[in-house]
């Protein structure tokens, strides 16, 4: 698995800013912890091998939420609770990234065209406030106060995925030639 990246990293900055900035000014929810871990999430998944890290019982990336449900049931394979509550948290931290980066690809799913992919009956908002709400349920840290850190996730699960569409349309504004031009005029 890749390095982690450093607390002061630029793209760390970055998506902290971009976050801070979506869920204060645009939703009016500063929620600290929860601005905190939604940002380190986005910077934990430009990494690929973080977006796929729960591996098989054959060491092989799970890709689909369809086999990480299958890979977090105890009574299936799941080897412990330690393993559910951890691919919960995956599933959770999965379905928040696509649903709010990435909506498009979740259109294209649900399409005629893919209907023979694995994740095209999963409704990735109801599986991952479920995700998260299970992570919650099984105590993933006793030291997140009240509410718990995943019990927000949960509950304020679609408020997040509209946070993170936020992020993306300043992440796709910053790349528009009319931006670049407008920040080197300023920074110069």
């Amino acid at each position: 698995m890749a390095a982690p990246v450093p607390p002061l990293h630029p793209l760390r900055r970055l998506f902290t800013a971009l976050t801070e900035r979506s869920f204060i000014e645009r939703l009016g929810w500063p929620d600290e912890r929860v601005m905190t871990y939604v940002s380190n999430m986005l910077v934990d998944f430009t990494h690929i091998d973080r977006l796929y890290k729960i591996r098989n019982q054959h060491n092989q990336p799970v890709e689909t939420v369809v086999d990480l449900l299958f890979e977090s049931e105890v009574l299936l394979e799941a080897r412990s609770l330690d393993r559910e509550r951890d691919v919960h948290r995956h599933i959770g931290d999965y379905t928040l990234f696509m649903a709010g980066l990435f909506p498009e690809y979740l259109r294209r799913l649900k399409s005629a065209g893919l209907i023979y992919h694995k994740d095209f009956l999963v409704d990735y908002v109801k599986t991952g406030k479920r995700s998260y709400g299970i992570v919650a349920q099984l105590g993933l840290s006793t030291a997140e106060g009240d509410p718990p850190l995943f019990q927000k996730l949960s509950e304020n699960f679609e408020l997040c995925v509209t946070g993170l569409g936020f992020v993306r349309s300043d992440l796709d504004r910053m790349q528009n030639p009319a931006f670049e031009k407008t920040r080197d005029l300023l920074l110069n």
